[in-house]
């Protein structure tokens, strides 16, 4: 049998069979005039704590469905452990990267302002609707927590000696990534990139001291900051990461 997509939200409320619940505006806008549904078509629903759940358009308003939940359809898995840390870009770039750590499988994203962040704000609101919409149309089963930007410095001073930081180092002067990457298999992970113009000196010298900093390098090429985070985090997923594992659906 073809395996055909289902139209997937993420919602709030808990989840579990024969339970009904409304959609926001914006769902039932993106259901019945974006995908073109209408009353008793199904679709798929999660809240990433229940699994995912069928359920039936049961009532279709202007402004929101009702829907009826029916089966389990997946189970919740527990949740990928990567991190991105990554020093805040301009708008649209910071909207594609947050979109491409979430379908990569990143857990957690941590903006981070550095000395040459040309950004010193984010709009965290906008950020999360794009990690929800990526993770609908990933199939993930949870939605990435968005922190809000702090300084490098107070990054570091509140770092769990545990995980390791995968320092993508611009210069030139560490070992290939999928090469150091041995030296941090088996423990959870985050990956660093910093901004356009490359991290301050004194910030270089302050990663490469510390003892869970593992720095890498991305190739022969020069590679913007958004290019450089998802090609940092295809390298772990293949090497380290969940890369191993197959679709469930």
């Amino acid at each position: 049998m073809a395996y055909r997509k289902m139209t997937r939200i993420f919602v709030e409320s808990d989840l579990a069979p024969g339970v009904s619940l409304r959609t926001t505006a914006g769902q039932a806008h993106y259901l019945l005039s974006v995908m073109r549904m209408k009353r008793g078509d199904t679709l798929a629903v999660f809240n990433g704590r229940d699994g995912e759940f069928s359920a039936r358009i049961a009532e279709a308003g202007h402004r929101v469905c009702t829907l009826e939940l029916g089966e389990r359809l997946r189970a919740q898995r527990a949740k990928g452990n990567l991190w991105l840390c990554f020093a805040l870009l301009k708008r649209a770039r910071v909207d594609y990267l947050v979109e491409k750590a979430t379908e990569l499988g990143v857990a957690e994203l941590h903006p981070v302002i550095t000395a040459r962040t040309i950004a010193s704000r984010a709009n965290l609101d906008r950020l999360r609707a794009n990690t929800i919409e990526a993770a609908e149309q990933s199939e993930r089963l949870t939605v990435p927590v968005l922190h809000e930007p702090v300084t490098l410095a107070d990054l570091i001073a509140g770092w769990s000696r545990g995980r390791r930081l995968i320092f993508c180092d611009e210069t030139g002067q560490s070992p290939p990534i999928a090469a150091a990457l041995k030296d941090v298999a088996g423990a959870p992970c985050a990956v660093l990139i910093g901004p356009e113009g490359g991290f301050a000196d004194s910030e270089l010298d302050l990663l490469r001291r510390l003892p869970f900093v593992c720095a890498v390098g991305l190739g022969p090429r020069v590679l913007r900051a958004d290019t450089a985070a998802l090609a940092a985090l295809a390298v772990v997923q293949a090497v380290i990461g969940d890369w191993s594992a197959t679709r469930s659906r």
